[in-house]
């Protein structure tokens, strides 16, 4: 069974410099594996320059390459699971819809504070936000026409650690069909957990950082009071609880994809750029 790394350090759908730095940081931070190989997605380094809103996203002639380079290189390495190290949450696009091509039966289990269902017409207009929408078959028209296999149908989707939500999210999810529960006061039992993940041979996971308490788990959006999004707030899961949803998921079913995403070590990318203006580094 051949298993690969996707190295995707997508910044331009969530607008933030330190998604790139995360990615590249995440191959540091993961388990060794020489029987994994590394493949990594090409997206521009940051550079600071603005990018352009076109039909109410940013970036979207960027993003979509991005996506169209992690498609050929998954092909041509036709891997049997894929561990995707993002960048934003949208890095979820292209493996997720790969490996619905080889599992047509596979579910997901989106761990995250956001449904990540966002459109273009909503106003917010960073893909990141839209990602699990158009692996839905809706939202963004460009993106979900970058998948190449059927959508993923409502009752394949499992939430855990979903927070509050925006009207407009609320919405989309009535009218998608799609069964969740708002999980700020309990998160999903590991009873619910296993027995969504027994229905499918195969599951594919999203785990997002920011469904990780920020006063507990530093390297996450809402760890940076600097910062708003959408307006959307923080999740509050913590890392033992996380650990025992992970275990829970694999016992119960096979995990085929695996993304981490928004992984966000601000105090990290700080150092960095701080060692960066000494010469002794650079020259």
């Amino acid at each position: 069974m051949k298993t690969i790394r996707l190295l995707y350090p997508d910044h331009l759908s969530g607008g933030l410099d330190t998604y790139w730095f995360g990615a590249h940081l995440l191959r540091h931070i993961l388990p060794p594996n020489p029987d994994q190989p590394l493949i990594q997605v090409d997206v521009p380094a940051p550079d600071g320059k603005s990018r352009p809103v076109a039909e109410g996203m940013r970036a979207r002639k960027e993003i979509l390459a991005g996506i169209a380079d992690a498609k050929r290189k998954i092909a041509r390495e036709r891997p049997d699971r894929i561990i995707t190290l993002g960048g934003s949450c949208l890095v979820s696009l292209a493996p997720f819809d790969y490996l619905h091509g080889r599992y047509p039966d596979a579910g997901i289990i989106w761990i995250d504070a956001h449904p990540d269902v966002s459109t273009p017409q909503d106003g917010y207009p960073y893909a990141h936000a839209m990602v699990l929408g158009s692996l839905l078959g809706a939202g963004d028209p460009g993106l979900a026409g970058m998948m190449e296999h059927p959508p993923f149908k409502a009752g394949g989707l499992l939430y855990v650690g979903l927070q509050g939500l925006h009207g407009y999210q609320e919405r989309f999810l009535k009218e998608a069909g799609i069964d969740c529960r708002i999980q700020t006061g309990s998160f999903l039992s590991a009873q619910e957990i296993r027995a969504f993940a027994r229905r499918f041979r195969h599951v594919l996971v999203h785990f997002d950082i920011d469904v990780l308490d920020e006063r507990r788990f530093h390297s996450t959006y809402f760890a940076n009071p600097e910062l708003a999004g959408d307006g959307s707030g923080g999740g509050r899961m913590d890392m033992e609880t996380l650990a025992e949803t992970l275990a829970c998921i694999a016992g119960a079913s096979e995990i085929a994809g695996f993304t981490i995403a928004e992984y966000l070590p601000f105090d990290e990318h700080r150092l960095r750029k701080t060692l960066s203006g000494l010469r002794l580094f650079t020259e």
